[in-house]
């Protein structure tokens, strides 16, 4: 963890994992070839590790980081990559600065005397291809061979290559690459949907069978609660947070460290330690309420009434679920009309469904919001 020296507000609060980088940067180094694949839901923490955790130790053990947002281009994410990989290049060709752009250009004739000099420009390697499958191969080969060193490519949300129609094949260049540039490449994949991205690595036959070695991101400890307790008793002399009250509604909202931040900014700035009541306000904030209206809205009323089953405890294919469904206004409710809702509500991010157990409400809070409201009102 991080100590914080000089911290002034809570946004200051930072919280660092190095023990957790380096093991897994070690496992990288007895495993070559084969990437890690962590998962976790959305909002624990995972790109913050990669970015301040990972990147850095990276670096410190000889490592060139690269990440790389798979969702930057959701519809050809193999380009998102090769961004990422261009600009690492970038990085270390053209410096920044107008002395080290200076330093960098090449010189093709010198005065000397009063006379000129030609100086012919060095050998050029061809112009990288412009399939992006053969460009990622290209610019991962030429961005170990400028740095002189292995490459670590952090690749975030790599689930969603199996949405696409051409997932498969954008799959299988990836791991092609990967398998080939072995000795000059490591990888690190995160994911946020449990079952797609076990779905990826795990399928018989697939490209990506037993290729990764899957992991679960552990969330934060208590020491991120401890230090948000400390930060809010120096601002309120004479006030304490109770942090196993802090340890169970950080449970409660899935253990998303942005979002218990809020939380306790808001009772902060109300001057209240109850973390109850501080969660029951929060849950009925205006804007907290215009968000998941929004949210409903925009699905259809035969899905918003599914959600609410699953939220309520019903087992979305139950006979008991279908009879209830079939009492709203009338919907003709049937095992494969529900699955086609709870297959949109996952693309569309509201469900998570994980590898043991039924489905989920990825926001906890909304699943909380929607326990309380009657079926009829929501369709």
């Amino acid at each position: 963890m991080n100590d914080n020296p000089g911290m002034d507000t809570f946004d200051d609060i930072e919280v660092s994992r190095p023990a957790l980088a380096e093991s897994y940067l070690g496992l990288l180094a007895a495993q070559p070839g084969r990437p890690l694949a962590l998962f976790a839901p959305r909002r624990v923490g995972k790109t913050y590790f990669l970015d301040h955790d990972l990147a850095p130790a990276a670096k410190r053990v000889g490592l060139v980081p690269v990440y790389a947002d798979v969702w930057l281009h959701k519809a050809a994410p193999l380009v998102a990559i090769n961004h990422a990989l261009e600009e690492a290049i970038d990085d270390l060709t053209v410096p920044s600065g107008p002395l080290g752009r200076l330093a960098k250009t090449p010189v093709t004739k010198l005065g000397v005397l009063g006379t000129s000099l030609e100086i012919g420009s060095p050998p050029e390697r061809r112009p990288l291809p412009n399939e992006p499958e053969l460009r990622l191969d290209a610019l991962a080969a030429r961005l170990a061979e400028k740095s002189g060193q292995q490459v670590l490519l952090m690749l975030d949300e790599i689930q969603s290559l199996g949405d696409l129609l051409n997932g498969e094949a954008a799959i299988a260049t990836l791991r092609a690459v990967l398998q080939k540039r072995k000795r000059q490449i490591m990888a690190v994949f995160t994911g946020s949907s449990q079952d797609a991205l076990a779905a990826m690595m795990t399928a018989v036959g697939g490209p990506m069978y037993q290729f990764a070695q899957i992991i679960d991101f552990p969330v934060l400890g208590v020491e991120y609660l401890e230090r948000l307790a400390d930060h809010f008793e120096r601002v309120h002399r004479g006030s304490k947070l109770s942090v196993p009250d802090l340890q169970r509604v950080f449970g409660q909202i899935g253990c998303k460290p942005a979002l218990m931040k809020d939380l306790v900014k808001a009772m902060s700035a109300e001057g209240s330690a109850d973390v109850d009541l501080g969660l029951k306000r929060f849950m009925q904030d205006d804007r907290q309420l215009a968000g998941w209206r929004a949210l409903l809205l925009s699905l259809q009323p035969f899905e918003r009434a599914v959600l609410v089953m699953i939220a309520q405890g019903y087992p979305p294919l139950g006979r008991e679920t279908l009879a209830r469904l079939r009492e709203v206004q009338g919907f003709s409710a049937t095992v494969a009309k529900v699955r086609v809702s709870l297959d949109k509500l996952k693309k569309a991010g509201v469900l998570a469904r994980p590898l043991v157990g039924g489905y989920t409400i990825e926001d906890r809070l909304l699943a909380q919001y929607l326990a309380d409201l009657e079926l009829k009102k929501v369709v």
